[in-house]
């Protein structure tokens, strides 16, 4: 037996389901302060001789066991006063046992202290003796016996009852001396054959609340007349007796909540105007042919049920509907062919039970019940149910990867009221705000300010005549703005609890395993040399709002892990408050005055540490041999056996953990499912728990190795003796008995785990807890990352005491778990806890539905996150031109100076002006771009701010890459331009990076919509020997002008569209220095693209080119369309540009999304690891990229198909067709809505 001397102070602990028949815990007798004990299902025939010893003992429960009698008896029969000596019992509860009449000791009612008294379900005869004595009783349950009668003097001394159950018995009649019960408020009677007992003391019970009169032989004879003397009775049960109709005296209690007339003779029913508080009512098994047509003034009913009568369709009230609140209706086993309509309105409506009737068919609604969650109408032969709505037909719900993909649901998630966006106002110039502005950026002041004026147009002038060469500049200092500390997005609840902060006064945590432990207030000024602390001073300011100062206190013994946790877990605990003092840290021996002045009574210090480093250290817990039968398919059990060659058995599998060496020992006879997961199981302890350290031998049975026999213990080799089946076929696992260690001031307890279907699962272990989990052969003692050094301390003291108390195998042993480092023997005792065989939750329904697995269930419980917003949202319009004119003039006033560079082989040179506006796709270049930004005025005086203002420029760096152009040009720019213009510019420069077509639209708007790109390079090579193919540009507005482009595209006649300006580059040498450029005007193209294709086509024209307008169906053959292979048929319209719309289907937040590109996409939009949905009016592609994985596929697949879905209901004039598509195989129809299409980029490497 271990002498811990931790017994003593246990003040409680539940023993329940263990098995008690052949011996009693010695130990018990130990706690001499047990407060509260609990011996639930513990087989017990006899009262404990070690309960004598409990006299501080006040709540016993001893339920559900074989006792026959409550005595106490001696081997020679004789019985021992047990009772008396537990003079503080407050509680006893015995219930479900076999107590005899007279096998109530009459110690028990002698108890001065006794309130509760529970000997329901036993076989007493009659009320024990002298049951009168305890006069302290407040909860009497003597139900489930065999009691005729109750004498009088019960009820006489009684007086301070307020719960009483005498249900379930023989009682024909109850003493007058009932109506002295004015205390009681439930009174359970039911099931007696109180035939004449008239009940004429009910209204003196004035404080009754539940009344319970079940098969009692009621009727409207042997009922009080009234029950207005009872003002809360709040639940009446009449059921299952001879009433015809609702009793007088139920009809004014008004605070009625739930009624009971099932299993009665009603064949009328009538609801009062007073049950406005009625919540349940139950009329079923009755002789009802319709409902009271009051029924809906009952606005609070939740349950309603009417099984078993002679409803029909015009029985049940057609307002019903207005039973806001009704959530269970049941109407089984009636004559209903149809139910109202308006039942159906009941939005509420969780629960519908039509079963046995005659039912045809139901309102359509019955598809709108969002909250159903069982509907029951079996055994309606003739039943033809509505069809579905199209959004919730098959293949639209919760049988696609635990996704509802059904349009309502998907609405319902994005809002369905989405606002319809409308076109902002074009912005109207103010003359005189813009006067201010350039004054404020300018230096433009007035009279009073001439000389500040005269100094900054000075400085203006020397600046920009110092800015001829572009790197010799001075840096200006941007301005700093001040911002408001925020609390970071983060998750500090693994570290600190909700109340951090509070309360006023010191809080501190020690550093432990990396994570910082709350304090005992106790503790607070007692600091280890070897420890870290970290101190938080919660103080009030005027005004009562709390304000912080955070400290960490440095050992000067600690070590680094402590320390740096220190500073680190201060930091998250400023950024948990969000608090604005700095943390400030304090070395021991170096305090400072303010972190010294929090301890009155000073700092003490404490050789040594009393926490453990975080770091892992060599002293490891030692390994011992373990064997372990595997049992179950689904999830796999352990079952700890004796190492021993006994053991095994040919149905199964064994594993034997040997340290260095890991066996699977499969059975012949066992299952494969158990077979792979025992190898599985080896394998993640090898490289989990041992680092990859052991050795895994798997072999089957009859082909052990030596050393297998060896590690079991056999006496000599070779072992020729062949396991034999010896586990009995009934063998259940052994109950696991979890229990939660709490520790007070001076005393512990051991409450059990409530434990649902006996099933552990590992979200019953909270941080903060310590618990131990008793498995017959194995107990661990599992501890909380947040739990307490003492009730650590004590939970081991306690396993070990734990252990030896109760009967177990000489194998068997405590083994400690912590939170986060839990192995895998410890995870195989809960459900679900990291099995090694992972559940597949993205399966399709149909493989679902083969294995046999209740669908709806699984998908309900496992649905996945998704995002479906932008699918159902309105197409942005385009922007006016006005508006478009305006912001280019609104972005270009701030541009003081735009400087280009072309990359040239490995430098960076300038652009000469010409080619500004001219890009190639495969060059780099650069662009320094000088602004003005007006100066922050302070908020002072208005004067003062304005004669101290100075202008200031920042400096924003362009780097455009073409789609052809390798990333060597990046990487020339950032080791040498860059680093030039960073020396130059300081804290005054930005870099923005940007693709071709991607570009932003405050770049495009320097170029005022004259953007023009050229394939391949600025100084390609050109072939002699043959004439250079022509070049064909197609100018194109996506979304407004600012994002208009001029583009080179195949030169082919099907590139040409009717709603385009086109320009057609011929040259006539084979030096390309003479040519002609037709302007080709498309018969639909707007009088807008047309004077900026003019426009962009007179820039485009070199010395010895000439430009020739080309209408379309004008064009001369001769050179036009010979130039572009002969004359082909092209598209003739683009009402495309008004649709289209390119969305991106990605999970790479974690969880399915959609998002929708901007109006002006390109074709390097397609991701190659995405999948993409384009709609272009007509037809709404899906575009698989090549790295896209099976599972986007599919839920992209459903998601496109919402979307055509809603364009239906939206937009039925133009109805989608909707097509797939892969890269490399894309169709005109798909590439026509990309300006500039044409083969896609390799990837890069």
């Amino acid at each position: 037996m271990a002498s811990t001397g931790v017994l003593p102070f246990v003040r409680g602990i539940d023993f329940s389901r263990n098995d008690f028949q052949d011996l009693f815990p010695k130990a018990v007798e130990e706690m001499l302060g047990l407060r509260w004990l609990r011996l639930n299902r513990t087989t017990l025939e006899d009262m404990p001789v070690e309960l004598m010893k409990l006299n501080k003992l006040e709540h016993l429960t001893l339920a559900h066991n074989k006792l026959d009698s409550l005595e106490l008896h001696n081997p020679n029969g004789s019985t021992r006063i047990l009772f008396k000596k537990m003079p503080s019992l407050r509680t006893l509860n015995a219930r479900y046992n076999n107590i005899q009449t007279g096998q109530v000791p009459k110690d028990l009612f002698e108890l001065e202290e006794l309130s509760i008294l529970d000997l329901s379900h036993n076989s007493l005869a009659k009320v024990p003796e002298d049951l009168d004595q305890v006069k302290t009783l407040i909860v009497l349950n003597l139900s489930n016996n065999s009691i005729e009668s109750v004498p009088t003097q019960v009820f006489l001394n009684l007086t301070g009852l307020m719960q009483l159950d005498l249900s379930f018995n023989k009682l024909e009649s109850l003493p007058p001396q009932l109506r002295r019960l004015i205390n009681l408020q439930t009174l359970n009677l039911s099931n007696n054959p109180l035939v004449h007992f008239q009940f004429r003391q009910l209204p003196s019970l004035v404080n009754l609340q539940v009344l319970n009169l079940r098969n009692t032989h009621r009727n409207q004879s042997n009922l009080p007349p009234s029950l207005e003397m009872i003002p809360n009775l709040a639940e009446l049960d009449l059921a299952e007796n001879e009433l015809t109709r609702v009793p007088e005296c139920a009809y004014n209690v008004i605070q009625l909540r739930r009624l009971n007339l099932s299993k009665n003779q009603l064949s009328d029913f009538d609801i009062p105007e007073g049950w406005l508080k009625l919540q349940t009512l139950n009329v079923s098994h009755n002789k009802l042919k319709s409902l009271s047509q009051n029924l809906p003034k009952c606005t609070a009913l939740k349950r309603l049920y009417v099984n078993n009568n002679e409803l029909d369709f015009n029985g049940i009230p057609s307002s019903i509907g207005r039973l806001e609140s009704l959530e269970v209706f049941m109407a089984a086993d009636n004559r209903l062919e149809m139910v109202p309509e308006g039942l159906l309105r009941c939005g509420k409506l969780k629960k519908l039970i039509l079963r046995n009737n005659v039912l045809v068919t139901l309102p359509d609604a019955i598809h709108l019940l969002t909250d159903l969650e069982e509907l029951d109408l079996g055994g309606n032969r003739d039943l033809i149910m509505p069809p579905k709505p199209a959004d919730l037909q098959k293949g639209a719900g919760l049988a696609f990867y635990n996704i509802d993909f059904s349009l309502g649901h998907q609405m319902r998630l994005a809002g369905s009221m989405t606002h319809q966006e409308t076109p902002s106002p074009v912005p109207v110039k103010d003359p005189v705000a813009r006067k201010i502005r350039l004054r404020r950026m300018k230096g433009d002041g007035d009279d009073e300010s001439a000389g500040q004026v005269l100094k900054g147009m000075k400085d203006v002038a020397r600046m920009r005549k110092g800015s001829q060469d572009d790197l010799d500049r001075e840096p200006v200092v941007k301005s700093r703005k001040v911002t408001e500390l925020e609390k970071p997005h983060l998750d500090y609840s693994d570290f600190f609890d909700d109340d951090t902060g509070t309360r006023e006064g010191l809080t501190c945590w020690e550093i432990e395993n990396f994570v910082p432990n709350l304090m005992e207030n106790a503790l607070i000024g007692k600091f280890y040399e070897a420890d870290c602390y970290i101190i938080l001073q919660t103080y009030a300011e005027q005004g009562d709002s709390l304000n912080w100062k955070i400290f960490y206190w440095i050992g000067e013994k600690a070590p680094l892990d402590k320390k740096a946790c220190a500073a680190i877990h201060a930091v998250n605990l400023r950024n948990f408050l969000g608090a604005e003092c700095r943390t400030s840290r304090q070395e021991q021996n170096e305090e400072e005055e303010e972190f010294s002045s929090l301890f009155p009574h000073g700092l003490v210090y404490i050789e040594g540490g009393r926490t453990a480093s975080g770091f892992y250290t060599v002293e490891d817990a030692p390994l011992v041999k373990r064997l372990y039968r595997l049992h179950g398919t689904k999830s796999l059990h352990l079952e700890t056996v004796p190492v021993s060659p006994a053991s095994l058995d040919p149905r199964y599998v064994f594993y034997l953990d040997a340290v260095k060496k890991l066996y699977v020992w499969i059975g012949r006879k066992s299952k494969n499912v158990t077979r792979s997961k025992a190898r599985l199981l080896a394998e993640k302890v090898n490289k989990v728990e041992r680092k990859g350290t052991s050795e895994i031998l798997v072999f089957n049975q009859r082909q052990e190795p030596n050393e297998f026999w060896l590690a079991l213990g056999v006496p000599e080799l070779p072992w020729m003796e062949e396991p034999k089946p010896h586990v009995p076929e009934d063998f259940m696992p052994t109950v696991a008995h979890l229990y939660t260690i709490h520790l007070g001031k001076g005393y512990l307890e051991l409450p059990q785990v409530d434990l649902k279907d006996g099933r552990l699962k590992s979200e019953m272990l909270q941080s903060r807890n310590v618990y131990i989990l008793d498995c017959w052969a194995d107990l661990f003692v599992w501890f909380g990352k947040k739990s307490a050094r003492l009730v650590r301390a004590a939970a081991l003291k306690l396993s070990q005491e734990l252990c030896d108390m109760l009967p177990r195998p000489d194998f068997a042993m405590v083994t400690r778990v912590l939170e986060g480092t839990e192995s895998q023997i410890f995870k195989s005792k809960f459900e679900g806890w990291d099995d090694v065989m992972a559940v597949d939750f993205t399966r399709t329904a149909e493989s679902v539905i083969r294995r046999g697995v209740d669908l709806k269930k699984i998908l309900e419980k496992d649905q996945i996150k998704t995002d479906l917003t932008a699918l159902f949202m309105p197409r942005q319009q385009a922007m006016p031109t006005e508006e478009a004119k305006a912001v280019i003039d609104e972005f270009n006033e701030d541009l003081d100076r735009m400087e280009a560079f072309v990359l040239e082989g490995k430098k960076f040179v300038r652009l000469p002006e010409r080619e500004t506006g001219h890009f190639y796709s495969g060059e780099c270049y650069v662009f320094l771009c000088t602004y003005w930004v007006p100066a922050e005025e302070s908020s002072g005086d208005e004067e003062k701010a304005d004669g101290d203002a100075e202008e200031t420029q920042v400096h924003t760096v362009y780097f455009w890459q073409g789609r052809d152009a390798s990333n060597m040009g990046w990487l020339t720019f950032t080791f040498s331009l860059q680093k030039k213009f960073e020396q130059a510019f300081k804290n005054s420069l930005e870099v923005v990076r940007m693709h071709q077509q991607q570009e932003n639209l405050k770049f495009l708007s320097h170029f005022k919509s004259k953007f023009i790109i050229h394939r391949g390079k600025r100084k390609e090579p050109i072939d002699r020997s043959r004439l250079p193919p022509p070049r064909l540009y197609q100018l194109r507005i996506n979304d407004s002008l600012i994002c208009a482009r001029c583009i080179e595209i195949d030169a082919k006649p099907t590139s040409l569209n009717s709603s385009f300006c086109h320009m057609l580059n011929v040259p006539f040498d084979r030096s390309a220095a003479n040519g002609i450029i037709y302007l080709w005007l498309g018969s639909k193209a707007s009088q807008e693209d047309i004077e900026l294709a003019h426009e962009i086509a007179k820039d485009m024209t070199k010395y010895h080119y000439t430009m020739q307008i080309v209408k379309e169906g004008e064009e001369p053959d001769n050179f036009f369309w010979n130039s572009l292979g002969g004359k082909k048929p092209y598209e003739t319209s683009a009402d495309f540009m008004k649709y289209s719309r390119l969305f991106r289907c990605s999970n790479e937040k974690g969880y399915f999304t959609v998002s929708e590109k901007c109006a002006d996409f390109c074709q390097d939009d397609l991701a190659d690891d995405d999948i993409m949905i384009l709609d272009n009016g007509q037809e709404v592609f899906l575009w698989v990229g090549g790295k896209s994985s099976e599972v986007e596929i599919k839920l992209a697949f459903k998601s496109v198909q919402v979307y055509v879905q809603n364009l239906r209901n939206k937009q039925p004039e133009r109805p989608r067709k909707l097509l797939l598509t892969a890269k490399g195989k894309e169709t005109i129809k798909f590439s026509k809505c990309f300006h500039g299409w044409s083969t896609h980029k390799a990837p890069a490497m």
